[in-house]
């Protein structure tokens, strides 16, 4: 059996749910190097994966915005190159066949440094998170990261597109869902219409939890249901106020999606990816100068000044029709390539 090292961006746990999901459609002996909470939701889906990375994360204030986007660039710079040690370490221990990065781009410069085929998990194909004469810096490593890029054996893009060269836009990957939703329903003790708020797996999102109680607390007698906030593994929160559960850690967030009511999210690409899949009404709302959020969010028709008017849309999406169900085949078609380069 080929021997396949899989890593994993630590950076909440959107890679991490996706990956899971390519992986079990893998034949081949996967070890996954990742940190902080994508591994305890690896590892509790039952694969082999090592605690190797820690990163410091995006510093957003209680506002929801990206501050000192130029430090985050210097420190996550630092970051990769640590990345790179414990990488190349990793890589020469396992002698792997083949490395899938899901944008974790040190190991991708270690295995092609190496001369070992790799393919390129990623939605971002350049960043824009620093404007004006700061921006050189930023422009810097997203030549290294195009260079990485266009010397992969295979990149793959978890959304629509035209495949080119060796980048294949395989569509959305998702978790599936093969339970019927009032089983869920039950099976999560909703009782109730039932709002969802997620956060992701990083402690960025408090902004989001406080602005999505205090709509809830003011509109929650004309609408009879309850809330329930998921804050992820790195997000402490110690309130209590009726009508609202608190929920860590869970592995199964995506059932959650499925059987609620409405989901209120981040605007993470595999959120938005999973709520779209399983037809849930959602409000998503990006965190304030995050290029790639706000971007994400805008597909979706929001905005962050929408967090102003949380208490309407909630009303609004509460009230609605939930969404035709998709059926998604991203991750077959993302395992079906990877598949053809260890064979």
């Amino acid at each position: 059996m080929k021997n396949l090292l899989f890593f994993t961006s630590p950076i909440g746990l959107g890679h991490a749910s996706r990956d899971i999901v390519i992986a079990s459609k893998l034949d081949a002996d996967i070890t996954f190097v990742t940190g902080e909470g994508a591994t305890r939701l690896i590892s509790d889906y039952g694969f082999k994966v090592r605690d190797l990375y820690k990163h410091d994360g995006f510093e957003v204030d209680e506002r929801g915005e990206l501050k000192h986007t130029l430090r985050w660039l210097m420190n996550y710079w630092s970051y990769y190159k640590k990345c790179k040690v414990i990488a190349e370490n990793v890589i020469r221990e396992n002698k792997p066949d083949l490395i899938v990065s899901d944008e974790d781009f040190a190991s991708i410069a270690v295995a092609q440094e190496l001369g070992v085929p790799n393919v390129i998990i990623t939605d971002v194909l350049e960043t824009r998170f620093t404007k004006g004469s700061i921006s050189f810096i930023e422009k810097r490593m997203n030549a290294v990261m195009r260079k990485m890029i266009d010397n992969s054996n295979l990149v793959i893009v978890p959304t629509e597109g035209q495949d080119h060269d060796n980048i294949s836009y395989v569509g959305p990957i998702v978790r599936v869902v093969d339970s019927d939703r009032e089983l869920l329903q039950k099976k999560f003790g909703f009782n109730k219409k039932t709002i969802l708020v997620s956060v992701g797996g990083t402690d960025s999102g408090r902004f989001l939890v406080n602005k999505a109680v205090e709509a809830y607390l003011k509109v929650k007698d004309a609408i009879d249901a309850d809330m329930i906030v998921v804050s992820g593994p790195s997000l402490n929160i110690d309130v209590r106020q009726e009508g609202v559960k608190y929920i860590g850690y869970t592995k199964n967030l995506h059932e959650m999606i499925y059987a609620c009511d409405l989901l209120i999210s981040l605007a993470g690409r595999s959120t938005i990816d999973e709520a779209t899949a399983y037809g849930t009404p959602a409000i998503f709302i990006p965190i304030k100068n995050h290029f790639e959020q706000e971007k994400n969010a805008k597909q979706q028709g929001f905005r962050f000044d929408d967090i102003y008017r949380l208490e309407d849309l909630v009303l609004e999406k509460l009230n609605g029709e939930r969404n035709e169900i998709v059926n998604r085949n991203g991750a077959n078609r993302a395992s079906s390539l990877i598949l053809n380069l260890l064979t």
